[in-house]
């Protein structure tokens, strides 16, 4: 890794491109990378959905939170859950460890990329439509970012090459 540029936090609405973007950026800088979603599912031994079914959405956040303050020092390109934003301890944690980047998406294109929000494991209040839910964590993606790159209409590529050179301005 480029030795000024120290594990990218990726937040950001489910369908954003937190894991394809991560990916793709891990490579490019020769690092590891974590998909926060995928070391609690594999942690629980359980989808998130089933996660959320069993705990609430307070219990949830608690394992959530749980998951993301043991991410290692060494990590890398770090891919968050959308929820992660909701623990100020974890976030504050993270941004200890890299530049927290916010891939943001419109909500017309977040609505044609999502699905349904049941089967992906999207946390929310019970009825919480996806406005409701965007509304509520836009502003907090936006309070520990320290990038921001638009999604909307963007391949993954160039989202990548626009957060390389971002980085490097950050780190620089």
């Amino acid at each position: 890794m480029s030795s000024t540029i120290r594990n990218p936090i990726l937040i950001g609405m489910p369908a954003a491109g937190k894991s394809t973007v991560g990916v793709l950026l891990a490579k490019q800088l020769g690092v590891s990378f974590v998909d926060t979603d995928i070391l609690i599912q594999t942690g629980q031994g359980c989808l998130l959905q089933e996660i959320i079914a069993e705990h609430g959405v307070a219990g949830f956040r608690a394992v959530e939170e749980n998951y993301l303050l043991r991410v290692p020092p060494d990590c890398g390109v770090v891919a968050t859950g959308g929820s992660a934003v909701y623990s100020q301890k974890a976030m504050s944690y993270l941004r200890s460890l890299g530049p927290v980047i916010y891939l943001c998406i419109g909500l017309a294109a977040l609505k044609e990329r999502l699905g349904s929000l049941d089967e992906r494991g999207v946390l929310r209040t019970p009825g919480q439509s996806i406005d409701g839910l965007y509304a509520e964590r836009s502003p907090l993606y936006e309070k520990y970012a320290d990038i921001t790159v638009c999604t909307d209409d963007v391949t993954p590529d160039r989202v990548v090459g626009v957060l390389l050179d971002q980085l490097r301005l950050v780190s620089g």
